[in-house]
């Protein structure tokens, strides 16, 4: 779990089927050492475990990404960062469909995924 040691949230405002606030990254964590040494960027896999884990906070249970028919990666992530981030989801059964972004000014991230519930 990356939550609270990679990155934190704030200002988080949910519904039902959403929820949106600030990402904010630990520019000292050891990913960033490795990816890239003197210029740090938050890797795609982050970026997208982090929508997952987002999602399995609010919701209070474990997901599981199942196909992400669209990612785009918009614009590097460095640590100095402070994305919003915006997760709306509507649920059928045990599967969720979902659409995330981050952004700054404009978009930086976006997926469009299928999760399932466990």
């Amino acid at each position: 779990m990356l939550m609270n040691d990679f990155y934190r949230i704030s200002q988080v405002t949910s519904g039902d089927d959403s929820i949106e606030g600030t990402i904010h990254f630990n520019a000292t964590h050891p990913i960033f050492q490795g990816h890239f040494p003197g210029h740090p960027v938050v890797p795609g896999v982050c970026t997208m475990q982090l929508v997952k884990e987002i999602m399995e906070w609010q919701r209070k249970q474990s997901i599981q990404l199942v196909d992400a028919p669209q990612v785009k990666f918009l614009q590097l992530i460095t640590p100095e960062m402070t994305p919003q981030f915006f997760i709306k989801w509507t649920e059928s059964g045990n599967n969720l469909s979902v659409q995330a972004s981050l952004r700054t000014e404009k978009d930086i991230f976006k997926i469009s995924g299928n999760y399932c519930c466990g």
